[in-house]
């Protein structure tokens, strides 16, 4: 996992240390490690989730992370698309921007 002050959540604990608790709790880990799902599988639902939701700040983390859980920039982008027509092409011309911004 990237360390945690490379995301919002370090912005997020320093003005909100209790809430940076709940989100390092050991529910967080149990979440990210279940090993129902890959951690590959894991970042895409994640990606989908934050791109469909319009949430840019979590989208750099977690592209970075999907990454290192084995996404290529071609996978992601194919997401991107196919996420236009279920979460709409604004929230998918701003994933890309988001992503270019990050992973290029």
């Amino acid at each position: 996992m990237p360390d945690i002050n490379e995301s919002p959540r370090g912005a997020a604990r320093q003005f909100t240390p209790e809430l940076a608790d709940l989100v390092d709790s050991p529910l967080y880990n149990k979440v990210w490690n279940d090993d129902r799902l890959s951690p590959r599988d894991r970042s895409i639902a994640t990606l989908s989730a934050l791109i469909a939701l319009y949430r840019p700040d979590e989208l750099r983390a977690h592209l970075r992370r999907g990454v290192d859980n084995g996404l290529t920039t071609d996978e992601i982008s194919a997401l991107i698309t196919h996420l236009a027509f279920y979460a709409g092409f604004p929230a998918a011309i701003s994933a890309s921007v988001v992503a270019a911004d990050t992973l290029l």
